[in-house]
């Protein structure tokens, strides 16, 4: 076990970046939408009890594993495993993972940098829908802009992931999630005092036995179910690695707690920004990047100092973004470090090499390569790598986690609840170890089955 591991100079700036990891672009074009149309109030209470008896307990089995081995994913199944035994196998699993994700995460993240450019130039200011729909056709069908922006990205994560643990990662990540509430705090004040708030908000909130019934009680639980599961980014040792970094003065059920309500936090106060707003200016919330690069830029072009409020708006995307980029290149970095024992800045070289070439299949695949589709028409190739990694790598990643923790097999059950346990805090309880051993693996696999039906019905 390596003593000498780096590791974070406070709790804060643990439970900060785990969360900047976990907060991601789903959080706002996602979980808003999903909540209003699958029955409001009544979604978020279904949603908030699988957050609880789903996702809490694999991050803590997550962090358990980091924090035993002090080890990223790449070594910490080697550290942990029995003697003889292949669990060390799904450290390629993984990290293809965190290299799929980012290979079209940073596109996505780069879009979010060229609109906070184009707002604070004012491209967006006086300008009619179609003339905003033409601004983001024309970034995403041009290919040299696309590259541009994405390695941008990639530059910006790798540059603050070669400043070292604390003096990169947890300095720049902890101003970036501070400012990120901040900013969060104040639109959606904003956004509550526009006049027709109220209908947006109730819309939002207000407990819809309609929408509930109408999109049918078991896929309305899938939805909640599935959400929980895929908002914390779990399965893939992307919270492992910051278990490796931390201290044993805590219980990790009390961390997660933490970082679970953080990243709850934001994604209901996206709906408090978003809904008030689209019923204000009589808009269609919709979903996905039509959300946040069609339907937002237009509410601001309508709204009073709208150009301010987009910037406000557009720095809290790419933090939001930026965050979860640099919690991932900062484990990918890790599997270098661990596996080959190659030198921090060696790592951050040649993965930001790497990661800018991997990237550029998902960043032209909306221009020059948009005629491959590889999951029928209308498709692209981020939509594959998307698939690959939500509705595969993520859930089968998460099952080997909790099974590695539970089993005899594994680390087992002992090892798992006395590390999960060290430190003062909340424990986890030893009466759950029947749920977590024969019942929420079942849950995990419901999630994998559905994940396929739903996407190929």
């Amino acid at each position: 076990m390596n003593q000498n591991r780096e590791t974070f100079k406070s709790r804060l700036g643990f439970i900060l970046i785990s969360a900047g990891c976990a907060i991601g672009l789903g959080n706002v074009w996602r979980f808003p939408y999903i909540t209003g149309a699958y029955g409001g109030g009544i979604f978020v209470i279904i949603y908030l009890l699988f957050l609880i008896i789903f996702g809490l307990p694999i991050m803590v089995m997550e962090f358990s594993v980091g924090r035993a081995s002090r080890k990223s994913v790449a070594k910490s199944f080697d550290e942990l495993e029995p003697e003889g035994s292949k669990w060390h196998l799904f450290k390629w699993f993984a990290m293809a993972g965190n290299y799929l994700l980012m290979m079209f995460y940073t596109t996505i993240s780069g879009w979010m940098l060229a609109y906070l450019f184009y707002m604070l130039k004012g491209d967006f200011t006086g300008v009619s829908p179609s003339e905003v729909e033409g601004i983001f056709g024309g970034l995403v069908s041009d290919a040299g802009a696309c590259v541009f922006w994405m390695a941008i990205i990639c530059i910006l994560g790798f540059l603050v992931c070669s400043l070292g643990l604390r003096k990169g990662v947890e300095r720049i990540t902890k101003i970036m999630m501070s400012c990120l509430f901040i900013i969060m705090i104040v639109l959606a004040v904003r956004s509550l005092t526009l006049p027709n708030a109220g209908e947006g908000l109730a819309f939002y909130l207000t407990p819809n036995i309609d929408n509930f019934v109408k999109n049918g009680v078991w896929t309305t639980i899938y939805a909640a179910m599935g959400q929980a599961f895929f908002t914390l980014s779990l399965g893939m040792g992307s919270m492992a690695i910051f278990g490796s970094y931390t201290s044993k003065e805590r219980s990790l059920l009390k961390e997660s707690i933490s970082i679970t309500a953080l990243d709850t936090f934001v994604a209901i106060t996206a709906g408090l920004i978003i809904f008030p707003a689209c019923f204000s200016f009589g808009v269609n919330p919709g979903s996905g990047p039509s959300l946040v690069f069609l339907t937002l830029p237009n509410i601001f072009n309508a709204m009073p100092l709208g150009q301010v409020w987009g910037i406000f708006f557009y720095v809290f995307m790419v933090f939001a973004a930026l965050s979860t980029v640099i919690a991932v290149f900062e484990n990918i970095i890790s599997f270098a470090i661990d596996l080959f024992g190659c030198s921090r800045k060696k790592a951050v070289l040649i993965n930001a090499i790497a990661i800018i070439i991997l990237s550029l299949p998902c960043a032209l695949g909306f221009n020059l390569w948009s005629g491959f589709m590889p999951m029928g028409e209308g498709s692209t190739i981020l939509d594959l790598e998307d698939f690959i990694v939500s509705n595969n790598i993520l859930p089968l990643g998460s099952l080997v986690y909790v099974l590695f923790c539970v089993t005899r097999y594994g680390w087992g059950w002992k090892n798992f609840i006395n590390e999960a346990n060290s430190g003062t805090g909340i424990k986890l309880p030893h009466k759950t170890r029947f749920y977590l051993t024969y019942i929420l693996p079942v849950l995990i696999l419901a999630v994998f089955i559905f994940g396929y039906i739903e996407k190929f019905r």
